[in-house]
């Protein structure tokens, strides 16, 4: 049986890139959560008006991948101390956020940022969000994959492309 857990780490071009590496990951999925809008599209979560953050909603097998693994790679593909931002990307809808779908996942993620804050991973304090997931919208068709299929789009190759070669170095005992 699958769970699912939905993440807000920045752009979601990144996070889903790294996740599709992952064993035990069975579906990454590009969208919207943590808004006050139904139906938002692309330019409305950017806009910063609907309370939205960019997520990717992640399908996985607990029996090959823990949720603690999960959050553990979260933490370390983002900077959870940026305030509603991630690099040069500035807004709400890049915020720092974990929709949990249980309990368990919930107190999982305070467990871990205060793990975090006690050892001073970060120099800056931890402002991840941690929320219920509430209603999940996923992202237009042409998000899927779009790093993949578009490497040479300007921020593919300057953002997305290193974030993610530094992540299969660090994660690379966790890849397929």
């Amino acid at each position: 049986m699958t769970q699912q857990i939905t993440l807000g780490g920045g752009c979601f071009w990144c996070t889903e890139g790294a996740y599709k590496q992952v064993r035990g990951i069975r579906k990454v999925q590009s969208g919207y959560a943590g808004g006050h809008h139904a139906h938002p599209s692309y330019e409305d979560v950017c806009s910063g008006t609907t309370g939205h953050a960019e997520v990717v909603q992640l399908t996985f097998d607990p029996t090959a991948i823990s949720v603690r693994e999960i959050l553990e790679i979260f933490f370390a593909i983002h900077d959870p101390t940026q305030l509603n931002r991630q690099g040069n990307d500035i807004g709400t809808q890049y915020r720092s956020a974990v929709f949990y779908h249980t309990e368990q996942q919930r107190q999982l993620a305070e467990v871990i940022i205060a793990e975090m804050e006690q050892e001073r991973v970060w120099p800056d304090p931890i402002v991840t969000v941690i929320e219920p997931i509430g209603q999940f919208w996923p992202a237009e068709d042409y998000h899927e994959n779009y790093a993949e299929r578009n490497p040479e789009n300007a921020y593919c190759q300057a953002v997305v492309q290193p974030k993610l070669a530094k992540f299969r170095r660090t994660f690379a005992s966790k890849l397929r």
